[in-house]
């Protein structure tokens, strides 16, 4: 069997972030490094800092990183695109262009006979109110409508400008882990878990923090960091689930 990889939270493009084109060439030559021994790729949400579709227009750049998903999906590799709370405004170009399977909600597939449980991971902590707030405003296909009412030049100035605040007003949070017995996310899988016994792994991004334990002594819980400073991904190979960390150069795929 090739492998199966997982990874979230590149936020390409942001205004927050230095080198923005360095970090999009870093991923492509890890996507472009594991084409040979990749069966899919799961690309678990926030892949963009913001991005909004227009029924005509679609963001400029990331020239690079959709090139290599269109030639992963023309080699017959299947890549899913999960959208994230940065990147929800997804429309069918990716689909259409690129070739991904789109995925709006957490989902559970099954690989060589193991259930995964996979999603961005936001909402599911339902503890947070103020999120889900502002989360169901997102989702809202009035407020969409609305927004993709405004002309794309100030749209996305707008939204950009939002994410690069947005990730400046949490980057002192993000990458932070309370521990199994207090964090959301645990919670969320542990209570998911007794009506759902089967899954053996639950997979999030979101939270810019590398986690892997065990819950319950029967599935594996992973965040998966980040594609900003950590470089992690996941990797399955038909019996183990690795997390492992991609060094430029030194990491061998």
């Amino acid at each position: 069997m090739k492998n199966v990889y997982f990874i979230s939270d590149a936020h390409l493009g942001s205004r927050a972030i230095p080198h923005g084109r360095m970090m999009e060439r870093r991923l492509v030559n890890f996507l472009d490094g594991i084409k040979e021994k990749a069966s899919a790729v799961y690309m678990l949400g926030d892949m963009f800092d913001f991005w909004h579709e227009y029924r005509m227009v679609v963001p400029k750049g990331y020239t690079r990183f959709l090139g290599k998903i269109s030639e992963l999906t023309d080699r017959g590799i299947e890549v899913h695109f999960f959208t994230g709370n940065h990147d929800l405004w997804c429309g069918r170009y990716l689909e259409k262009e690129c070739g991904v399977v789109l995925h709006r909600e957490s989902c559970t597939v099954e690989i060589e006979g193991k259930l995964f449980y996979l999603g961005h991971g936001d909402g599911l902590d339902r503890s947070d109110r103020y999120y889900l707030l502002l989360r169901s405003i997102f989702h809202n296909r009035i407020c969409q409508k609305l927004f993709a009412s405004i002309h794309p030049r100030w749209g996305m100035d707008f939204g950009l400008a939002w994410a690069a605040h947005s990730r400046k007003k949490h980057e002192q949070v993000e990458g932070f882990f309370d521990g199994p017995e207090r964090d959301g996310l645990v919670a969320f899988s542990r209570t998911y878990l007794k009506t759902h016994p089967e899954i053996s792994y639950f997979i999030f991004g979101h939270r810019h923090v590398d986690v892997d334990l065990t819950i319950d002594d029967t599935a594996r819980f992973v965040i998966l960091g980040d594609w900003i400073t950590k470089c992690t991904f996941g990797v399955f190979d038909g019996e183990h689930l690795f997390l492992e960390n991609f060094v430029e150069g030194e990491t061998r795929l």
